[in-house]
């Protein structure tokens, strides 16, 4: 994995490598650069290049409320799948949620995405709720880490 490079995006040309993971991961709520920028502000985003090749993305969403939960999503472009990066992704998500002081650690997955559950589920993670956003057709999977 020596040439696989993380960083958090610094510019709109990696909000948008970041929106393009995001978006082909999850097409039923496919969001903006905006929507993104916005993203970027109250949580960690990272993306994740192989040499110069879009692999992945991740996101961090911080304790908030004086909870001790964060939320620490991986995702990985199909063709770059069972190579580790999704691995990378999360073990550094994972940390930087628990530097953040996150005592209990959640994700969450479209139901349709069968590798990002299958991944959840191989890491510790235990289904916690399905449900249905307004206007959805297919359920998210809410997990946390046992």
């Amino acid at each position: 994995m020596s040439d696989l490079r993380i960083q958090q995006p610094g510019d709109d040309a990696a909000l948008r490598d970041w929106r393009h993971v995001h978006n082909v991961i999850i097409p039923t709520h496919a969001l903006s650069l905006d929507e993104v920028r916005e993203r970027a502000v109250r949580n960690h985003l990272e993306v994740a290049y192989l040499g110069d090749v879009l692999v992945g993305c991740s996101t961090v969403r911080p304790p908030v409320d004086d909870t001790s939960t964060a939320t620490v999503i991986a995702r990985v472009l199909p063709p770059h799948r069972g190579r580790g990066f999704g691995g990378e992704l999360y073990a550094r998500g994972l940390d930087r949620a628990r530097r953040l002081g996150a005592k209990v650690i959640e994700t969450v997955v479209l139901s349709s995405n069968e590798d990002g559950l299958r991944f959840a589920l191989k890491h510790g993670f235990a289904e916690t709720e399905r449900y249905l956003l307004p206007g959805d057709t297919i359920p998210w999977i809410d997990l946390r880490l046992s």
